[in-house]
């Protein structure tokens, strides 16, 4: 098969091509905005085809032509203080996407969606994917999530039924090599590597009511290509096992946990967010305690899909790699 997967050097792109590539089952060809610098051995071996392109403002015709399926992972987290920015890419560049895929009859499409579509749920019961999809708060990132939702659901209505439209919601992605990236996007200037360093943490601040999922990119990746390959349609939930709590996330970093009133969070961040001092304003801090906690079932019966990491070592993943500057040859995961 010849797959396109657009947002390819991110964090769950850079997964992806590995999986796609494995055993050289498809012709991948990978759509990023930066093109990353191959290496001789790369460029030798021709695992996968780099097109230059962003979905907000080029042509994605001549990109989609001839493609078997396209897997749409192409996001912009930042600049949170331009929010029209990430509207052009995010929003609008999912529409054009699928107005291409239309025109060029692709006869799949594996969209990434994300635990933060979903509308809150101020409960600890796993939800399946008949959950609302309204953003489980006002950060951009949710608004745009649920935006896309609406977008895919308006183009699976208005016909053109030769497109099956799969959407994978993972929980929180994490892996060692975008580590470096996500400690940009979220922490800011403030946020050195060795701040998180667990030896170094003397105590955890841990919002009341917290309760979080994760799961590993290789893990998403996996039910991107199973997605792929499997006539399958519809929403797929995805996250590793275990919940982490505060007790679980103190025992993670091996440090004391201080329980810390929401609000205080939200405030702070907004506050540092306003100053340029941090990534994300506290209506991300308000999604993280908001959103649900998912079922997985279908992913495990119509994919055959199980994570191979718990969410303890997803987490981990993170810590090890921001506190050791991990990155790779991505451009956006360089260290």
């Amino acid at each position: 098969m010849k797959v396109v997967v657009t947002g390819a050097s991110g964090n769950i792109g850079s997964a992806t091509l590995r999986e796609l590539t494995a055993g050289g089952r498809h012709e991948v060809v990978g759509v990023a905005r930066r093109r990353p610098e191959l290496t001789d051995r790369a460029v030798a071996e021709g695992s996968v085809t780099w097109r230059s392109a962003d979905v907000g403002t080029d042509d994605l015709d001549a990109v989609l032509e001839g493609a078997d399926a396209v897997v749409h992972l192409a996001w912009k987290f930042q600049p949170t203080r331009r929010p029209d920015e990430t509207w052009r890419t995010n929003a609008v560049g999912t529409r054009r996407l699928l107005a291409a895929v239309r025109r060029q009859r692709v006869p799949a499409l594996v969209c990434a969606s994300s635990v933060a579509a979903y509308s809150p749920a101020h409960h600890d019961d796993l939800v399946d994917e008949g959950w609302e999809t309204d953003g489980s708060s006002p950060a951009a990132y949710c608004r745009e999530k649920a935006y896309n939702e609406r977008v895919l659901d308006a183009f699976e209505a208005s016909g053109g039924g030769w497109t099956r439209v799969v959407r994978i919601r993972p929980a929180f992605v994490f892996q060692r090599s975008a580590a470096s990236e996500q400690r940009r996007i979220f922490g800011g200037p403030l946020l050195r590597p060795r701040m998180l360093d667990t030896r170094l943490i003397p105590a955890l601040p841990v919002p009341r009511g917290l309760r979080l999922q994760a799961v590993h990119a290789e893990d998403v990746a996996r039910a991107v290509v199973a997605a792929v390959e499997r006539p399958v349609t519809g929403a797929f939930n995805l996250a590793g096992a275990g919940v982490l709590r505060r007790e679980e996330l103190g025992d993670l970093v091996g440090a004391p946990t201080v329980e810390v009133p929401p609000r205080i969070v939200s405030g702070a961040l907004d506050l540092g967010w306003l100053a340029h001092l941090v990534g994300v304003p506290g209506s991300l801090a308000d999604a993280l305690l908001a959103v649900p906690l998912l079922a997985t079932d279908r992913a495990r019966a119509e994919l055959d899909w199980a994570p191979r990491h718990t969410a303890a070592e997803a987490i981990e993943a993170f810590l090890s790699g921001a506190a050791a500057s991990a990155g790779s040859g991505m451009p956006p995961l360089h260290p």
